[in-house]
């Protein structure tokens, strides 16, 4: 052990971390369920402290020597060999006050290490007046908040949707000479092809993308430069637009100041609106996998028009049985975004004053449900879709089946009469066309040239 020390005295710490007294005040008094601050969010705030450390210097406020060393053990972080020195949860304090400290001290120990110096020292690199130079945890970690979604999203849920359209696409093409029976409130209806249906699908998943696409723009906007309660108290003026310069050129994303520092502590409007985007998303993978898991329902005794891909067997008991697994974890990662969208709707809402005091929630949640929705698309893109195949003969059986195909009879005989024939091929449980003949309203050869299911689509 070594003792470290903070404004409010001296704290035991392990030799092997490289943290300080407040990371390890924050373990010891927020020792709070298992969930761990994201990863991704701690890279943020590591990657604005680097980009701080070199405008510092340009600002004449860090000596060149300093920044170099911050930058060196930042630049250590990024490539991932000091990820177990982040071990905060996500419920402690609102602000991320505690995970802004802990990257502080992280860099700052490990900077002072590189120099020969031991952890604890801080000399020649303080975690507050080098490393959080012209910040406050107020800026940084919405800043950090921001930059974590932007990327999850551009790295992980886009191209998993992209992938998943193109996949779409594909079998609307593919299944567009397939006729069979629509339904609608659950119940047969007008026919239309399998590959109309799935370019309906394809539709939906494009209308997520869009969404994200143009909840992305508002998440550029980074509070760095507000400082404590968006005044930019003991900031230099030029900082925030300097910073965010770096991250743009490194990230490639175009990150800049808010456009109003104080809305950007208090109100979390551009997360909320990111996460209705992928409440938007679920909600229509959840349509998605539950209309293709219904299709391949049976195979015998449920609708049996699709087969889905034998990945793994499907019961302990029962040999043989394939389950639509994939769907079933696909709609269960909808449900949980589901939740995650009412948890950050409800933290989001609770700003008082110039804070907003629910920050780990919001993006713990908003990260989750980007990681949750990027994998379940590509898993069930590969593992299902790619492998889907319709089931012709018992697509052709279902359709021909359908009373509804009576729709084409009305402008002929009219509603009335063609309900009759509905009503009474069901009762009789005989064909639409010996219905008609039955009723007198047709001849064999009228209702052949008026009953063409390729002429209803």
């Amino acid at each position: 052990m070594r003792q470290e020390k903070d404004s409010m005295g001296l704290v035991e710490v392990a030799d092997t971390a490289l943290w300080g007294a407040q990371t390890q005040r924050s373990l010891q008094y927020f020792a709070i369920g298992s969930e761990q601050m994201p990863l991704a969010l701690m890279h943020a705030l590591v990657r604005i402290k680097r980009a701080a450390a070199r405008v510092n210097s340009e600002l004449g406020l860090l000596s060149d020597d300093l920044a170099r060393h911050i930058e060196a053990a930042a630049s250590e972080m990024l490539d991932g060999r000091w990820d177990d020195q982040f071990p905060l949860h996500v419920w402690q304090t609102g602000s991320g006050t505690q995970s802004n400290m802990n990257v502080n001290e992280v860099i700052a120990n490990r900077a002072n290490e590189l120099v020969g110096q031991p952890r604890g020292s801080k000399s020649p690199v303080h975690p507050n007046d080098h490393v959080n130079l012209g910040q406050s945890s107020n800026d940084t970690f919405p800043a950090a908040m921001h930059m974590a979604a932007a990327l999850a999203v551009h790295q992980q849920l886009l191209p998993a949707l992209v992938d998943m359209e193109e996949r779409l696409a594909e079998k609307s093409r593919a299944f567009a000479a397939i006729i069979k029976v629509g339904r609608t409130h659950l119940m047969d209806a007008v026919p239309l092809t399998l590959g109309q249906e799935f370019s309906g699908y394809q539709a939906q998943v494009q209308m997520g993308i869009q969404a994200l696409e143009q909840a992305l723009p508002a998440l550029y906007g980074l509070a760095l430069g507000a400082t404590a309660v968006g005044t930019g108290l003991n900031c230099h003026p030029d900082f925030a637009q300097r910073v965010c310069a770096r991250l743009h050129a490194e990230l490639g994303l175009p990150f800049h100041p808010a456009g109003n520092f104080f809305a950007a502590l208090a109100g979390h409007e551009a997360l909320q609106q990111l996460s209705s985007s992928l409440r938007l998303t679920a909600m229509s993978l959840l349509k998605i996998a539950n209309d293709i898991r219904w299709m391949a329902s049976g195979p015998r005794a449920g609708l049996g028009e699709l087969r889905l891909p034998e990945n793994e067997p499907g019961s302990s008991i029962m040999p043989g049985k394939v389950n639509p697994t994939q769907a079933e974890a696909l709609t269960m990662v909808c449900v949980q975004v589901f939740g995650n969208d009412a948890a950050i709707a409800f933290a989001a809402s609770q700003g008082n004053f110039e804070l907003n005091v629910y920050k780990p929630l919001i993006i713990y949640n908003v990260l989750q449900s980007v990681q949750l929705l990027a994998d379940a698309a590509r898993s069930f893109t590969e593992h299902c879709l790619q492998g889907l195949e319709p089931v012709a003969e018992r697509l052709q059986e279902n359709m021909e089946k359908s009373l509804m195909l009576v729709t084409s009879l009305t402008p002929v005989i009219g509603y009335e009469r063609a309900a009759a024939v509905a009503q009474h091929a069901h009762r009789a449980r005989c064909t639409l066309r010996e219905a008609a003949i039955h009723l007198g309203y047709l001849s064999g050869e009228a209702f052949d040239a008026q009953m063409r299911p390729e002429d209803m689509l």
